[in-house]
């Protein structure tokens, strides 16, 4: 039903920043509670942030608060990571979600489609 696919990941120094976008088509993006996740290899996937249908509720992972926005577009069928002062720990390949339930949270078991990921690398 639902389409997704991350763009914006690249190379960038600590310190730097990108804008990580997450295009929908098959549905419309307004149905649909929307997040951002992140997973190295070998690792769970992590969450990042969430926000909800409208925009008007964001939650974010503590390591990324004050660092990373989150947002949306609904117009566009597109939603947002700004990306802030990276840090090398912020290497991971990054995934966009979209969950059918208003108010998801960081389970990755709460979230219904998955894009195929956009890497993200920060060196030092």
């Amino acid at each position: 039903q639902v389409q997704l696919v991350e763009s914006g990941g690249g190379l960038v120094q600590a310190g730097g920043s990108l804008r990580l976008s997450c295009a929908a088509s098959g549905g419309t993006t307004s149905s649909y509670a929307m997040g951002w996740f992140r997973q190295a290899p070998g690792k769970e996937r992590e969450f990042v942030a969430r926000i909800s249908r409208n925009g008007g509720s964001t939650i974010y992972a503590y390591s990324v608060k004050g660092r990373f926005t989150i947002s949306r577009d609904n117009a566009k069928n597109t939603v947002y990571l700004q990306m802030n002062s990276l840090k090398p720990e912020d290497t991971h390949v990054y995934y966009c979600a979209a969950a059918a339930r208003a108010l998801p949270g960081g389970n990755p078991v709460q979230y219904d489609y998955w894009g195929q990921g956009t890497q993200v690398t920060v060196s030092s």
